[in-house]
């Protein structure tokens, strides 16, 4: 099967447990306005690439995964073509390796369900947990995100909960209190990353003639950071 690739990166330690080998794929239906790829929006724009070839690809990179190591598909959002997705977990669930999904949960049908048999762990990046606010940084509903939070703990699949903290968006003690008490009740969830807001994409906004509307926005401190990441130890869940 035919699929839409931004980009693979080999060697990654940031996108899921171990070495990964990473898949970007292209299209993405969400417009987060601190967005550090819109290049991978444009589903168009993609280079086309076949799974068995990703899967191919991949399997030279398995001696470096050992027990913990894998492949991520992330994006773009991967969910977008959740079809091309789920023949490349697939093949490489038949080879041992493990696989991680990389997503907003921007879409859930039958789809996504099928992808997710094949899935050992979804990084799900949850952007607010206001459905007003959530809107208005991505232009999106959180009902889809929401409904796949609520099927990979039901299936009892493991999740790690991300968010990017933005300045003045999403960077309160009551803005983390209140993505804690959310996600509390789902038992599959094995930890929780906060990634800092930067501005290093905002070059590809400028070339893609698009409004960066955060032009103003400051990174957060360290200290920021840390202080948001030890409310949520101090609320018992694992950073």
């Amino acid at each position: 099967m035919l699929g839409k690739i931004h980009s693979i990166e080999t060697m990654g330690a940031l996108d899921g447990p171990g070495l990964r080998f990473i898949v970007f794929l292209q299209g993405c239906p969400l417009r987060c306005v601190y967005c550090h790829n819109p290049d991978t929006w444009n589903y168009s724009l993609g280079s086309e690439m076949d799974s068995d070839e990703i899967v191919k690809k991949a399997k030279r990179f398995a001696p470096y995964f050992k027990n913990k190591g894998g492949v991520t598909l992330s994006g773009g959002d991967p969910l977008m073509q959740s079809e091309f997705c789920t023949e490349i977990f697939k093949k490489l669930k038949e080879n041992k390796i493990h696989t991680a999904l990389d997503t907003s949960g921007c879409i859930f049908n039958d789809n996504v369900k099928k992808l997710l048999d094949y899935t050992d762990l979804v990084i799900l990046d949850i952007k607010h947990t206001d459905p007003l606010k959530f809107k208005e940084i991505t232009g999106y509903e959180i009902d889809n995100t929401l409904a796949l939070l609520k099927y990979a703990n039901k299936k009892n699949t493991p999740l790690w909960i991300r968010q990017v903290i933005v300045p003045g968006i999403n960077d309160t003690k009551a803005d983390i209190e209140q993505l804690v008490n959310m996600i509390k009740p789902f038992q599959t969830i094995e930890k929780v990353e906060l990634l800092p807001y930067h501005t290093m994409g905002v070059k590809k906004w400028n070339e893609l003639g698009i409004e960066y509307k955060l032009e103003n926005t400051l990174e957060p401190t360290q200290e920021k950071m840390d202080y948001l990441k030890e409310v949520i130890r101090n609320m018992g869940f694992k950073m």
